[in-house]
Order: structure tokens, then C-alpha cells, then sequence
């Protein structure tokens, strides 16, 4: 039986989308974009072209029908101009290969800022959702610098138009930079468009997140499903609270009761995301945690070992502590995935090619002040 969540806390703001002392215009969304379709005189199936085209990185003229027969005059009039302006939203600043076929990419947005897409081996694709995060995991890059700004839909599916530019997706995970849950309206607006004309299975659109109430009320009501990551790293309400520092004050228990619900709602299991750090949480004790947790539960655990960063105050633990815990697991009814991060060979860890690409200084801490 699914437990229930204990009496909700205070709820969390959302971070806003504007950092201190800077101003930014409204980013471009895609309900936005289809007004301005309409505007031009796009009926219904012209819109759903355009997009699907769009979020396929195809020329204007693929398909059998030809454009001058199929659009409107003024539509086709308003379009270089649109086209112009979608071109605009991103483009890959540079490209970082994996050994296992991965290819991580630093994006340039138009205003300068760059976040981080993942091309992942057989059809995945990780995306950002924000230039920045203001969660603060201790053992992530992306939130030294704190949340600059919210990405626009319209930003989010340019990630998935120039991966498509190098090789066919079929899978979109919104693990990359960002909170999703802080930036709820443009991630599922993106997720909607990608689930519909940009033909991604609605199980292979993947949203990851450390637990927001917001996200579980709000991801069952759209048209498009999406399956559900949570980041969990411990079953210690205290340690979570020091690694996800501004994460929803929701206990692992919590959490998890949340994470049951939707994946009963939606009938997809819930992956449960855990990152292995030496002498943190890769202990006898994390193990029976775990257990009591996840017993019975419609879900999976993905265990990734640390992506190490130079002056980080973790280290990854061995591959064959890795492996011992996955199999104890396993033995003990937990179904566990092992993963090794993309990109480690390329020391291409969430958020790091950007801050070598700004510069950022990376401040060292000892591993001592976290066990």
C-alpha cells in the first residue's frame, strides 16, 4: 500500500527568474510562437508543421506538400522572419565526445549565457532548464553560481532542433542544468510541444527533480504525461538536508510516498536518482534505508557514481564498492541500475563546461565535513 505524505510544510517559493541586479526581457515561449503563427494566418494544421518541423530541425520544404501550396501567402510572408528568430535561440558554442558516445554540448543562448545538452548513446537527450540552479546541491557544479535565469519553452526545444542537427532523439530527460520544478510553466510547456509534434514517447520525456508539491500536483493534469526522476542520494532526512540545501523540505519518506502516487497515476516507474559519494552515502546504513524505502515500490533505483571535479569535496568510491552495493541491493529486492555519468572521461559533469568556458573558480571543501 502507498503510504501517506505526512502534513505538507510551508511551501517553497519558487526562485525567481530574474537574479539580482539584472533585468532580462521575457524569453521567447512557444505559446507565444504559436500566437505569432496565428497572427501571420496559420490555421491549426499549418501551426502543427511549423513546430513539428521546428523541433525536428527540418528545412521548410521536407514533406510532400510544398510550402507555397500549403501555406497561407501571409504566413509564408512572416516566416524568414520567425524562422530567423528560432534559428536565433541557440547554437553549439562546442562539442565534447565521449568514449561511450555521448556528446556533451556547450549551447550559447542569444543573450550570451550557455548552459549544457547531453547527446547520450541510443536516442537520449539530456536538457537544460535553466541557466544556473538555485537548489545548491553540494555536489553539483551547475548551483555554485546560484540561478541567473529561467530558460523560455522556446529555449528548451532548440536544445533538443540542434541535437537533432547530429543525430536522431528519441529520448529527452530534463536532468541537466536547472530545477525543473522552478521553472514549471516552461518545462511543461516544452514537454507538451515535444510529447505531441516533436513525436517523443511520453514515457521517454523524463522529468527529473529533487521534489517540489507543485511538480506532483501539476504533472498529472496535461495532455502529456512525462515520466518522473527523483532526486533522492540518502534516506537521511538530516544529510539531505545538507546536500540539497534548498531543496523543499520534503524527507526522503516524503518524497517517496509522492513519487508512488504518480507513478501508480501514470503508469510509469519512478527513477530514483542516487549519487554514489565515498563515505557519504554509500554505507551499510544507506543500504538498509534503501530497503525500507523502496521495498514493494513501482520504481527504480539508478545509482551514478560521483562525476569528480577538481577541488570538489567528494570522491567517487571504487567501482567495486559501486558494484557491491548494486548487487546487495538487487539480492535484497531493489531492482538497481549501475550507471556510469556521460562524459566523465571528458570531465564533462553537470555545469562544468560551462564554468571552464566562464572561468569559475571552484571552491575546495573537505569530504571530512559530510560524514
Amino acid at each position: 500500500m502507498i503510504s501517506s505524505l505526512a502534513a505538507r510544510r510551508e511551501r517553497p517559493d519558487v526562485p525567481s527568474s530574474t537574479p539580482r541586479g539584472h533585468c532580462h526581457r521575457q524569453r521567447m515561449r512557444i505559446h507565444e510562437l504559436k500566437r505569432r503563427l496565428r497572427e501571420a494566418g496559420a490555421g491549426p494544421l499549418h501551426e502543427q508543421r511549423v513546430l513539428r518541423l521546428w523541433s525536428h530541425a527540418l528545412p521548410r520544404d521536407s514533406g510532400r506538400r510544398r510550402p507555397e501550396s500549403f501555406f497561407p501567402a501571409s504566413l509564408l510572408a512572416a516566416l524568414p522572419s520567425i524562422e530567423a528568430e528560432l534559428a536565433a535561440l541557440a547554437r553549439i558554442r562546442s562539442v565534447h565526445p565521449g568514449a561511450d558516445g555521448s556528446e556533451r554540448l556547450l549551447v550559447a543562448l542569444a543573450d550570451g549565457q550557455t548552459v549544457e545538452s547531453v547527446l547520450l548513446p541510443r536516442g537520449g537527450l539530456c536538457v537544460s532548464s535553466q541557466v544556473g540552479c538555485a537548489v545548491g546541491c553540494r555536489f553539483c557544479m551547475t548551483g555554485r553560481d546560484g540561478l541567473l535565469r529561467q530558460l523560455g519553452s522556446a529555449e528548451i526545444v532548440a536544445q533538443v532542433a540542434l541535437a537533432r542537427l547530429r543525430r536522431p532523439v528519441s529520448k529527452v530527460v530534463f536532468m541537466g542544468m536547472g530545477e525543473p520544478a522552478h521553472n514549471l510553466d516552461n518545462v511543461l510547456e516544452a514537454i507538451d510541444l515535444l510529447g505531441t509534434v516533436g513525436n517523443i514517447g511520453h514515457k521517454n520525456l523524463v522529468f527529473s527533480t529533487v521534489g517540489d508539491p507543485r511538480a506532483f500536483e501539476r504533472l498529472h493534469q496535461g495532455r502529456v504525461r512525462p515520466a518522473l526522476a527523483l532526486s533522492l542520494h540518502t534516506t537521511s532526512a538530516r544529510l539531505r538536508r545538507e546536500l540539497l540545501p534548498r531543496a523543499p523540505a520534503m524527507t526522503p519518506e516524503e518524497l517517496v510516498a509522492a513519487g508512488e502516487r504518480y507513478a501508480r497515476a501514470s503508469g510509469y516507474p519512478v527513477q530514483y536518482q542516487w549519487t554514489l559519494l565515498e563515505g557519504v552515502n554509500d554505507g551499510e546504513e544507506e543500504i538498509e534505508g534503501i530497503v525500507r524505502l523502496l521495498s514493494g515500490k513501482y520504481g527504480v533505483l539508478n545509482m551514478i557514481p560521483f562525476n569528480a571535479v577538481d577541488g570538489a569535496a567528494f570522491s567517487r568510491p571504487s567501482w567495486e564498492r559501486c558494484e557491491g552495493m548494486a548487487r546487495t541491493l538487487h539480492e535484497r529486492g531493489i531492482l538497481t541500475k549501475l550507471r556510469y555519468s556521460a562524459g566523465q572521461d571528458v570531465d564533462g559533469g553537470c555545469g562544468q563546461l560551462r564554468a571552464r568556458a566562464a572561468g569559475m573558480q571552484i571552491p575546495i571543501r573537505r569530504a571530512d565535513d559530510w560524514r
